[in-house]
This record gives structure tokens, sequence and C-alpha cells, in this order.
């Protein structure tokens, strides 16, 4: 965590580089699609406390005719 404001970079869940997000302690996201710069992959988390936690989203079904 760093010293300044009480603020802290989001970590990407797959590849662990910083985003270009940054949170606070009091911040709550919930459903936030973050992109990663590095591996330039979107995934789905939710924060609470500094703490990152990555959604699973169901596999996409394919249409049947």
């Amino acid at each position: 965590m760093s010293a300044i404001y009480g603020t802290e970079w989001i970590r990407c869940p797959v590849c662990g580089n910083k985003t270009c997000s940054r949170i606070r302690e009091d911040t709550i996201l919930i459903n936030y699609p973050l992109y990663c710069p590095k591996c330039k992959q979107e995934t789905l988390v939710e924060v609470s406390r500094f703490e990152v936690t990555l959604i699973k989203e169901p596999d996409a079904q394919t249409q049947s005719r």
C-alpha cells in the first residue's frame, strides 16, 4: 500500500502487472471490467478494502439451430 493518500494500484489477476486503475481503502467495485495494458486482457473483478476478487464468468453457450 502506498503511504501517499492511502491508495494503491490494482494489479492484473492474470499477469500481476499494475493496471491503470487506482483504489483507496474505502473503494468498492462490483463487476468491474479491469483492463490490463500489458497482457491486453479484460477480467471481471470485485474490490473491497484493497482486496481484489476475480469473478469467474460462465462459458458462452453456442446457439443450436
